[in-house]
């Protein structure tokens, strides 16, 4: 295994080692699986693989069945069971099993998309912007995505196979450009998910950790015309699982990574938006935790942001610390002036230009951080008032003139977002909408004209109150009504938190403008040239940052050695009641104590690999050369976190729920024969 410091020193420009890479389906380099493993990875089996696996709204699934049935994790699903709980019912807590398809829960802001075709449109682009100065040229790279995306919308609107949703996808920091084509499912229904407390049993002690007992999975299923959707591509389960250093697969959407971004941008993140978001949410994690003790019905509705804020939390300390070692930095110095030697590039240095670009990005940090990112604004209600208030002045534009996030192909996904009906607590909303408020002042001070503007007659906690208490936009009527009426309606609502959003907008907008023209066009355009550079040098045998589209990486069952200690990368299911407390978060459900007996406690429950995945890829199928699924990914180690900006191959591992355990606890504890079947189980 290669030292941690050339492993490193090879990220920003060298092709991939060992098993790392966030390949795109497009160029997989299966020649190099074939060497390595005598595996043949061939464009049928590739196709069939991109097929079967799905794209939710935050994280992966797979097709598992011909009608529309889907695994992915059960923390992915977690906002939709949250969605259809109550104050005195939370299925987080007690979990969900329909006892037919007819009781199937429709997720009201889950939607499921498929990857059918893409289009390389670089030289599109690169014609749109040519000759242009940063600015200008930003402003028509934009322009040319929104026509590219609406051309290809109305192109298989007029088609017989039906309407698909199309992505301009950025690769290679502006290095390439693709038309992704998906299909999408916006009727997706929950099937079955377990009990929170084998689902993350261990909680947040045991998170990014291994050796790991979660039963992290849910099943969903796509509908079409109310229907359970017709899938011939899915993947089938082999529940016997898989052995020490079998090949495996892990297709997928991996989130974002930083691995080819620069020092500069690597430097700024360590000194602004990773400690000052580390701050902001520890404190909200107190209040949280604070919330949830006045009484049980509290402590329901919070868990599921708690879950989530908590998980934000490890991942940006992590990411934090490995920032400031100083060996890794000086390694992607390196890496950048082998790379600026070796390709020659003429005229201004394009990492000397992000460097200046990322100093003002410095100067605009909290202003764009607290007004235009919402930081200080903190609640679902604004984010609503905010969509109704923009979406009204954006959609009145020409579409290629809007905000990126206001097109056509963006707009049915809000819409969607904006019309469930789904519970708002009001006290949740007043914590966080006050404490971002507290927050906001803090940070850019009381004199800020939008400070001054919003808190100089009421108090951070009286303003969030009296918005929270007033606004009419917990009622989905209310929004869609508000919607469909357009710039009119919205114009004349006297909704408070309507005009709280109003009063704001001016200078989001402005400084949302300044920091498009003087960071994020002048870092395209000189990451554009990086990539021509590592193009030139390297051809495509780099692979993209992680953008939460598709990829597929390979790897195998593995597991490290820490602190001198072998780690084994199997568990199983006897040493989870070993370490049951009785107490959350390890607590073994009631209901699986009831069959204790019953249950063979020699099942495999968790895997470990050296597959190279990040956020994004919970829910993704691992699979083996053969295309089966034989795990169900849903972590990383601790030491995963950092693949953020690098891998580390010698103890970067990613952890799978194994399928015999999904197998035993579907038979022996929840009785899902049905389920079984249908999973081609039994």
């Amino acid at each position: 295994m290669r030292g941690l410091l050339l492993v490193l020193a090879c990220l920003a420009a060298l092709p991939a080692v060992a098993d790392e890479g966030m390949w795109t389906f497009d160029n997989f380099p299966s020649s190099a699986v074939k060497q390595r493993y005598e595996a043949d990875i061939t464009p049928a089996w590739l196709d069939h693989v991109r097929l079967s696996t799905i794209r939710l709204t935050n994280c992966t699934a797979s097709f598992v069945s011909p009608e529309g049935l889907i695994l992915t994790n059960h923390h992915c699903v977690e906002s939709c069971l949250a969605e259809l709980s109550s104050k005195d019912i939370s299925l987080v807590q007690t979990g969900f099993a329909a006892p037919s398809r007819r009781a199937e829960l429709r997720c009201l802001s889950q939607l499921a998309d498929v990857l059918v075709g893409s289009e390389n449109v670089t030289a599109a682009i690169s014609t749109a912007i040519a000759g242009l100065s940063d600015t200008a040229a930003n402003d028509a790279r934009k322009r040319t995505l929104t026509t590219l995306e609406q051309s290809c919308e109305q192109a298989s609107a007029r088609a017989k196979s039906g309407k698909l949703r199309c992505q301009i996808v950025t690769l290679y920091q502006g290095g390439q450009y693709f038309l992704y084509k998906y299909k999408r499912y916006d009727d997706v229904r929950l099937v079955f998910a377990p009990e929170a407390d084998i689902a993350s049993f261990g909680g947040d002690p045991d998170n990014f950790q291994f050796p790991r007992w979660s039963l992290d999975f849910s099943v969903l299923r796509a509908y079409e015309n109310d229907k359970p959707a017709n899938t011939p591509n899915y993947l089938r389960i082999n529940f016997d699982g898989l052995h020490v250093n079998q090949l495996v697969f892990v297709p997928g959407h991996p989130g974002s990574t930083a691995r080819l971004q620069t020092r500069a941008q690597l430097e700024f993140d360590r000194d602004l938006p990773l400690p000052i978001t580390l701050m902001r949410a520890a404190e909200l994690r107190g209040r949280f935790i604070q919330f949830g003790t006045t009484n049980p019905a509290d402590a329901r509705i919070v868990q599921a942001p708690l879950n989530s804020l908590q998980n934000a939390i490890k991942v940006r300390r992590k990411q934090l610390d490995a920032l400031n070692d100083p060996k890794l930095l000086t390694s992607k110095t390196e890496a950048e002036e082998k790379l600026r030697e070796s390709a020659q590039l003429p005229g201004a240095d394009p990492w000397h230009e992000i460097e200046s670009a990322t100093a003002r990005e410095r100067i605009l940090y909290l202003d764009y951080s607290f007004l235009e990112n919402a930081a200080g604004f903190n609640s679902g209600l604004f984010r609503d008032a905010r969509l109704l208030l923009r979406g009204a002045d954006e959609r009145t534009r020409p579409n290629v003139d809007r905000l990126r996030e206001f097109t056509d192909a963006s707009l049915p996904a809000i819409q969607r977002e904006l019309y469930a009906q789904v519970p708002v607590y009001p006290e949740l909303e007043v914590l966080t909408l006050s404490l971002s408020l507290e927050r906001m002042r803090e940070w850019l001070g009381p004199d800020h004209p939008v400070v001054r503007r919003l808190l100089s007659k009421e108090s951070p906690e009286s303003l969030a109150a009296r918005l929270i208490a007033e606004t009419k936009l917990d009622d989905a009527v209310v929004r869609k009504q508000l919607w469909q009426g357009g710039k009119a309606a919205v114009d004349a609502s006297l909704d408070p938190m309507i005009e709280f959003a109003r009063a704001v907008d001016p200078e989001a907008r402005a400084v949302r403008k300044r920091f498009e023209d003087q960071v994020e066009a002048p870092i395209a355009a000189s990451a554009q040239r990086i990539a021509a550079a590592r193009f030139k040098v390297y051809g495509t045998n780099v692979y993209p940052d992680a953008t939460f589209t598709l990829r597929l990486n390979y790897g195998t069952v593995l597991g490290w050695v820490e602190n001198g200690s072998p780690v084994e990368p199997f568990t199983y299911l006897g040493r989870a009641f070993e370490r049951a407390t009785g107490a959350s978060p390890f607590k073994i459900p009631d209901r699986w104590m009831k069959v204790k007996d019953q249950l063979n406690m020699s099942t495999p429950f968790c895997i470990s690999t050296t597959s190279d995945i990040v956020g994004g890829n919970s829910g993704s199928p691992l699979i083996d050369a053969g295309g089966k699924i034989v795990g169900l990914m849903f972590d990383g180690n601790i030491h995963s976190i950092a693949g953020h900006y690098w891998f580390d191959g010698s103890n970067n591992r990613a952890v799978a729920v194994h399928p015999a355990i999904i197998r035993e606890a579907l038979d022996k504890v929840y009785g899902a024969k049905a389920l079984l079947s249908e999973l081609n189980a039994t």
